[in-house]
């Protein structure tokens, strides 16, 4: 005989508020946003947001970034209760505390791992760190019951984005797979990711992906506004 299931929580944490370094931009400001997933097994922490004292990217987007630990920590969540941890994808504003989880299983997409050794992708001392614990997975992959990655190349060749189970349905962590609310309702006048997408069609093929598995509701990692279907 089972107990009742437990269904996975997921909690957002804000890290990050950043300036654009586009001008036409210069009213609004960004934010980076991770998320820890609670379930039967542990806890996934997607994101870990920027990464601290470097000074070019200090200089462009002047950060103001809060330790993971601390996110966490204010969350209820302690470092040691992270089993897992994936990025949407290894750029310096999503994987910059990393090193924050020497010994963890870090979950990437191979192509991920390959742009990330490229010139000018990431901070790479961010990456590549002591403890270091990187693991290679190429297309979707279970992480646990009701806690699924999947693949959503477009942004970058190896994004993944990550799906939950929960008790009222799919929530779909979309990371930077869709850059806003706004863009995934068509909103002209919102932040948006697809034009500068260095593969637009794999782009608009994950955005459809992820709205073709019928979400309850989507988060993003640029965007603290979640998206719930109206009501009919």
């Amino acid at each position: 005989m089972t107990g009742p299931r437990t269904w996975p929580e997921v909690v957002p944490l804000l890290l990050t508020e950043f300036r654009f370094p586009d001008p036409a931009l210069a009213t609004r400001r960004g934010v980076m946003v991770g998320y820890a997933v609670r379930h039967g097994q542990g806890t996934l922490l997607f994101d870990t947001g920027f990464g601290f004292g470097n000074p070019a990217l200090d200089a462009a987007y002047m950060p103001q970034s809060r330790s993971i630990v601390e996110a966490l920590t204010e969350a209820g969540i302690d470092r040691d209760d992270v089993t897992a941890v994936a990025n949407c994808h290894l750029h310096a504003d999503h994987a910059g505390q990393n090193a924050a989880f020497p010994g963890i299983p870090i979950f990437v997409q191979p192509d991920e791992w390959v742009a990330a050794h490229t010139e000018d992708y990431t901070v790479i001392d961010w990456i590549d760190f002591p403890g270091a614990r990187y693991e290679p997975i190429a297309g979707d992959h279970d992480i646990a019951d009701g806690v699924r990655i999947v693949a959503s190349p477009g942004h970058t060749a190896g994004h993944q984005s990550l799906v939950v189970a929960t008790r009222d349905g799919t929530l779909v962590l979309a990371g930077q797979a869709c850059y806003s609310v706004g863009e995934w309702t068509a909103d002209p006048d919102a932040l948006e990711g697809r034009s500068s997408a260095p593969d637009g069609a794999a782009y608009d093929r994950s955005i459809e992906r992820l709205r073709g598995l019928d979400p309850v509701r989507v988060l993003f990692a640029h965007d603290r506004t979640a998206w719930t279907p109206r009501r009919r």
